[in-house]
Formats: structure tokens, sequence, C-alpha cells
């Protein structure tokens, strides 16, 4: 008897999934809806110097090129004090009440006890060889300003990444920046993924992700498990 392979194949395809009692239906899969966009009409200003970093005014040549060398409380209250005059005042570039928090710290290198400046970790995100400074100012008990900085071939100052942001964590790993934030479901966490990008000057978000909180049984208060229910 003469047989059509090709059609036969053919017809196999077209009529779906196949077990081993031969072929069956998929049902009914319902309607398929193009997404209904909202607001289309309305799209936002572009960000403030977007592609580049930011020198930051006011602060001496850097001895050395090394990071270290700086007072990060003094980095940080030039920034702050620079950002707010730009934005005059309107929370766009840095969080009103950043200037009143940082009246807090004295002159002391690490800012005092009071000092809502965390302390400055250094780490190489350029891959240049040289550390960058990466810190951060608390505003009022949650909220707060993630800056990097790195010094320039000719000494200055500037900022590579500015983030207002809930820091549920950040961690450095292979030249990556990670910041982890908490989102309105408590058993996720959003964490951004930032890279340098020589290009354009300053650390770029590469990939935004979902994590899962661990479970919370037994957990000590405190603990980065913990506070992942806020």
């Amino acid at each position: 008897m003469y047989r059509a392979p090709a059609v036969l194949a053919l017809a196999l395809a077209l009529a779906g999934c196949a077990d081993v009692e031969g072929l069956h239906s998929e049902g009914d899969l319902g309607t398929v809806h193009a997404p209904q966009s909202l607001w289309k009409d309305i799209r936002p200003d572009p960000p403030p110097k977007p592609g580049t970093s930011s020198v930051v005014p006011g602060l001496p040549v850097v001895p050395g090129l090394s990071m270290r060398a700086v007072n990060p409380v003094g980095v940080v209250r030039a920034d702050v004090t620079s950002a707010t005059e730009e934005d005059g005042g309107t929370g766009r570039l840095v969080d009103q009440r950043a200037a009143q928090r940082l009246a807090l710290c004295t002159q002391a290198v690490d800012g005092g006890p009071d000092c809502p400046v965390r302390p400055a970790v250094f780490h190489d995100l350029t891959g240049n060889g040289r550390e960058e400074l990466i810190t951060a100012l608390d505003i009022d008990g949650r909220l707060s300003e993630l800056r990097v900085y790195t010094v320039r071939d000719d000494g200055r100052i500037a900022r590579i990444l500015s983030r207002r942001a809930v820091l549920e964590g950040v961690e450095v790993a292979a030249g990556h920046l990670a910041v982890r934030e908490p989102t309105s479901n408590p058993a996720y966490v959003a964490v951004a993924d930032y890279v340098w990008d020589p290009k354009g000057g300053l650390m770029n978000l590469s990939q935004l992700t979902l994590d899962d909180c661990p479970a919370l049984t037994g957990v000590p208060l405190g603990t980065d498990e913990q506070r992942c229910t806020r």
C-alpha cells in the first residue's frame, strides 16, 4: 500500500499534542486580549544629565588618586549641598531632609556618633585598579540616599551612582553592585544590579530581578532574612 509520510507528519503537527493513546484536544484555551495602555499620551521628563557622571563641586583634588585619602562625610556633604542647590529643594535630585540630617555630623572623619552617613566601603567597581567610595545617607530610619564616588585621572571626585531607596541590602561581587529593596509582597525583594559603563562614565542598571525572602521561622531579629518582612 502506498503511504504519504510527509502528509501524515503534517497532519500530526496540525492536530496538536499526542500521547500513547493517540491524538487529543487541548480544549478551549480562552481568548487572548492585547494589553490596554493607560495614560499613553503622558510621558515623564527625561532624567537630569542622562548618560554622564557628575563631578562633585567644592572638593580638593585627591592626592595619589586614592579615595581612602578623602573624608567620606565631607564628600557626601558637598554632594548633597550641590544637589540641593541644583534642584531648588524640590527633592528631585536628593531628599529634602538630607541637609538637615547631615547637620548631625561633626567634623570627625566618621562624622561622630549621631552622623547618619554609613561607614565608607572601598571597592574597585570600574576595573581600573582604583577603589571607589560606597556609602549611604540614612534619612528617616527606612529611606536612604545611596551614593558611589570615583576619582578621575585628574584627581576630581565624581558621583557615578545616586539611588534613593529602602536598602534591604547592598552587595558587591565581581565589579557588580546589587541593591536589594522590599516589595509590596513580603515574600519577595527586588534586586537591582549595577555595573560600570565606561562609555557613560557611571554605574548603569544592567538587570532587575525578584528574589525570594527565606522562611522566617527561628530567624533572629535584625538579620537580613528578618528584614524581608518590612
